[in-house]
């Protein structure tokens, strides 16, 4: 025999199931990464120990200031992250949520993705050296760039790099440092004509940069629009495409003459 539900029960037991549903997704692994601002690293300097840059065959210069590489952390490539984490990675200006292939590339293990990402951190220094001295006019036969840095991936400190190298074998030109004295972060692959390349994560970046103590942040031109958003206060976007244009800026804002390019 059956029995006719009221409204309110038949609500009820139709509820059940979405309620279910809901709940499941929210401990179901998505194909998410909750990403957060990560170290960051005077290239001028040392890193645990080690100096960053090492040049033999042509006379360095000692240096003031900072030029700091910037990085985001991301829960690891197998890491299960929630619905629960996603919503809530939403709501905050101090994490994103990017999708996992935007991180990582898709199909590989977690080995995989590490010599993989020490792959482009080794092409990235490699092409710094060349973009530098190619900038200078010095032969790389004779001049010998050793990069290290520990712990890090992938082939966002490149202008960085690429500057750094720049400062401790010519700095502004004139005598001068590049940075002026100043902390200067900032992010952007380099290729070896000098092109400066977009990264991703810039929002991140800045926030980063900021913690550490820096006053300027090189950002590639075409994410002028990511790094503005939820900008740390007292943090100054420099837009670059070019390595030349990046030391122009630098060099402008060290003279205080010039015009210094802003997102």
């Amino acid at each position: 025999m059956l029995t006719r539900l009221t409204r309110p029960q038949a609500l009820a037991v139709c509820a059940l199931p979405v309620v279910g549903l809901v709940a499941t997704a929210v401990f179901v692994p998505l194909p998410f990464s909750v990403a957060e601002p990560g170290m960051t690293a005077n290239v001028l300097g040392a890193n645990q120990g080690q100096a960053v840059i090492t040049i033999s065959g042509a006379p360095t210069r000692k240096t003031t200031g900072q030029l700091r590489m910037t990085t985001i952390e991301a829960t690891s490539p197998d890491a299960d992250v929630s619905l629960g984490d996603v919503i809530d990675g939403w709501f905050r200006t101090d994490q994103a949520i990017m999708p996992r292939d935007a991180v990582y590339p898709s199909g590989k293990s977690t080995k995989e993705i590490e010599q993989h990402n020490t792959q482009q951190m080794k092409e990235s220094q490699d092409t710094a050296t060349e973009a530098a001295l190619d900038y200078l006019h010095l032969d790389g036969k004779n001049v010998k760039v050793t990069l290290k840095l520990a712990d890090v991936g992938g082939p966002s400190a490149g202008l960085l790099f690429t500057l750094g190298i720049i400062d401790k074998l010519d700095g502004d030109g004139s005598g001068g440092d590049l940075t002026g004295g100043r902390t200067i972060a900032g992010t952007g692959t380099i290729d070896a004509d000098g092109k400066v390349g977009a990264v991703g994560g810039v929002a991140l970046k800045t926030q980063a940069a900021r913690r550490d103590g820096a006053t300027v942040f090189l950002v590639p031109k075409d994410e002028c629009s990511d790094a503005r958003s939820d900008l740390p206060k007292g943090l100054r976007l420099v837009p670059v495409t070019t390595l030349k244009g990046a030391v122009d800026a630098l060099v402008s804002l060290e003279k205080g003459k010039g015009s210094v390019p802003s997102c």
